[in-house]
C-alpha cells in the first residue's frame, strides 16, 4: 500500500511542478503592462561572470508602461544595456547616466495574437508533461509485484483523475492569460 501512495504522490508532485513551470512561462509573456518579471531572466556580464540582472541592479516599475533599472554600480550601466539588447526582449534601453529606462510599447493586435499563440504552445507543452507523469506512474504500477489487480485499477483511476484535474488547470490558466493578453 505504501508503494502505491508513493507512486500517487510522485505523479502529483510532477504534475504540480509542470503547472508551476507554466506559471513561470506565462510571467515571461508580457500582456501590455510593464512587469519586473519581463527582465528577470536577463543575464548581465558583470566582472566576467554572467549575473542575473536583479543581482546587479534594482528593477522597479514606476508606471504601467515603464521599467526602471538602477544599477548599484554605475560602471555596470553599459553591460546592463548590452544584456537587454542581446536578450531579444524587443526593448530599446535608454540611460541617463544613473539608471536605465525601458519603455514598454503598447501591443498591436498582431502581436497580441502572436503572444496568445505562444501561451497556447506553452500550455500544450505542459499538458504533455502532465500526461507523461501519468504514463510514468502507470509504468511504475505495472512493475509492482504482489499487488491485486483491483488495487492497481483503483490507483490507475486516481492517477487519471489527477491528470484530468491538472489538464483542466492548464486550460484555466490559458483562458485567464489569453484574456489578459487580448485586453486592450
Amino acid at each position: 500500500m505504501e508503494e502505491l501512495d508513493l507512486i500517487i504522490e510522485s505523479v502529483k508532485h510532477d504534475m504540480e511542478a509542470a503547472i508551476k513551470h507554466l506559471d513561470h512561462a506565462f510571467q515571461r509573456i508580457r500582456a501590455g503592462r510593464a512587469s519586473t518579471s519581463m527582465v528577470q531572466d536577463v543575464m548581465v556580464e558583470y566582472y566576467g561572470a554572467p549575473t542575473p540582472i536583479n543581482q546587479v541592479a534594482n528593477v522597479s516599475v514606476p508606471d504601467a508602461m515603464t521599467i526602471s533599472i538602477q544599477p548599484w554600480d554605475r560602471t555596470a550601466i553599459g553591460a546592463i544595456e548590452k544584456a537587454i539588447i542581446n536578450s531579444n526582449l524587443g526593448f530599446a534601453p535608454s540611460n541617463n547616466g544613473e539608471n536605465i529606462i525601458l519603455n514598454v510599447p503598447p501591443l498591436t493586435e498582431d502581436r497580441r495574437k502572436e503572444l496568445a499563440k505562444q501561451a497556447k504552445g506553452e500550455t500544450e507543452d505542459t499538458k504533455i508533461v502532465v500526461r507523461n507523469a501519468r504514463q510514468n506512474g502507470i509504468k511504475e504500477l505495472k512493475k509492482l509485484d504482489g499487488v491485486s489487480e483491483d488495487l492497481i485499477k483503483n490507483v490507475e483511476a486516481t492517477i487519471q483523475e489527477l491528470t484530468d484535474k491538472y489538464v483542466k488547470s492548464c486550460d484555466d490558466h490559458l483562458k485567464s492569460k489569453e484574456a489578459e493578453i487580448m485586453k486592450v
